[in-house]
């Protein structure tokens, strides 16, 4: 027995031994061991992922979209607020100063993203760009901020358009969002948390399409209010605060949709008891067209100019010897219809009278219509109309977009449902005297 514990203890011994000598290297030894754990390279070329050439392709035209706006503040005195002792009215003891007055300043209220699908034109969303005084764009290796315009929108589809023309980055190409299909990846990149996290790309999955989507109340380009049902991509790929108006893009590097929303557990979609993760609302590619080519084609012909000042002239639309319609117009804005302030009616001309046998009576405009665009020029004014007749040729077709709604004659200014009709008009000779 002590033989064979004296064999065990002997045994061990040599193993401590031994592994004592193992580590008994030379200092060159030691590094040389260990340099070979960690320098070490990996092989680009052998790392296959369909996300990599999109990123590198399209992450550098994805943009930082920063609305700027200006607040005024007032300084009265120091006596509580109320400019001395006088509490706002006027009066005062003569103690202390009733110096009051205000001050503006212009703040960074808050920043989206957009991307460049055009020579510089960035597509973006309405909410990015509402409301600013002043907008830039942040580009992904830069701090410079570069001046930007808007040239279209359209509120209640949540898009907006703007133009940059120092901005110098090539664009994306636009894919049809019209093929997408349930389950193909969903490639989002954007500028979550402000500038900080430029370029966050996100991957995930297309989950459902043609989700109704009910806005909250918005007011469309001619100022028309009414709650609107969009109809969106569902996306299990993260979109945060600031990702709006970035790129959602397929594995082709084509741009799909628009990241506009989220649906979260503080969201008025959602009740407090769910638990919610991974739900993203993106506008289809498809919606927005439209619009981008109309922001190009105001681009290219020079049309990026403010409107003129307002026209309240109640006129026969006439240019001499140029096409008319055939119609008297009379103005309606916020200064002069309540139900246009309020956004029953839109900003537009109504038509007082239509000339029997005119090209408007042909193409079916009616009396009380409300004309709010005029081949594409908003007719906020009556020479907005009168300048978009007088480019055009007897022969000329043109398009006229009205507002039509019920009970617009009525005694009590109380109108019913209304709708947008297009109609496209022959610009064809008739006699005047009609």
């Amino acid at each position: 027995m002590k033989k064979k514990l004296f064999a065990i203890v002997l045994a061990i011994v040599v193993c401590v031994a031994s592994v004592s000598v193992a580590f008994a290297m030379s200092a060159d030894e030691a590094k040389q061991a260990a340099a070979s754990v960690v320098n070490t390279t990996t092989d680009q070329s052998k790392v296959t992922s369909p996300f990599i050439d999109v990123v590198k392709s399209v992450q550098g035209s994805v943009v930082g979209v920063n609305n700027y706006q200006n607040y005024t503040v007032n300084n009265y005195s120091p006596y509580y607020g109320f400019g001395g002792f006088g509490f706002g009215f006027g009066g005062g003891s003569g103690r202390g100063s009733n110096r009051s007055g205000s001050e503006t300043t212009e703040k960074l209220t808050s920043t989206g993203s957009g991307v460049v699908v055009y020579d510089h034109v960035v597509l973006t969303n309405y909410h990015v760009v509402e409301d600013a005084t002043r907008l830039t764009l942040s580009i992904l290796n830069s701090d410079d901020e570069i001046a930007a315009t808007v040239v279209a929108y359209d509120e209640s589809l949540d898009v907006a358009v703007v133009y940059a023309p120092d901005l110098k980055l090539a664009p994306v190409t636009l894919g049809d969002s019209d093929q997408l299909q349930v389950g193909e990846w969903s490639i989002c990149i954007g500028n979550p948390l402000s500038d900080k996290l430029r370029g966050t790309v996100t991957v995930g999955i297309i989950s459902a399409l043609d989700r109704q989507i009910n806005s909250t109340t918005t007011t469309d380009k001619y100022g028309l209010k009414r709650q609107v049902t969009n109809s969106m991509i569902q996306t299990d790929a993260a979109i945060n605060s600031g990702n709006s108006g970035g790129g959602m893009f397929n594995v082709l590097g084509q741009l799909m949709g628009i990241p506009s929303m989220k649906i979260s557990n503080n969201s008025y979609y959602s009740s407090s008891s769910a638990t919610i993760e991974g739900i993203g609302l993106v506008i289809p590619i498809n919606a927005a067209k439209p619009l981008i080519e109309e922001a190009i084609t105001k681009v290219l012909t020079g049309d990026v100019t403010a409107p003129a000042a307002d026209d309240n002239t109640t006129r026969v639309v006439s240019t001499g010897d140029k096409p008319l319609l055939g119609v008297t117009i009379s103005p309606l804005n916020t200064s002069n219809d309540y139900r246009v302030y309020t956004g029953q009616l839109p900003t537009g001309m109504q038509v007082i009278e239509v000339v029997d046998g005119a090209p408007a009576a042909a193409a079916g405009i009616q009396v009380n219509d409300i004309i709010v665009e005029v081949d594409g020029v908003l007719a906020d004014t009556a020479t907005h109309v009168q300048q978009t007749l007088a480019s055009h040729n007897f022969g000329d077709t043109i398009s006229v977009k009205v507002y039509r709604a019920e009970g617009m004659d009525n005694a009590d200014g109380e109108v019913g449902e209304g709708e947008y009709l297009d109609f496209d008009v022959n610009l064809f000779e008739f006699n005047t005297a009609a």
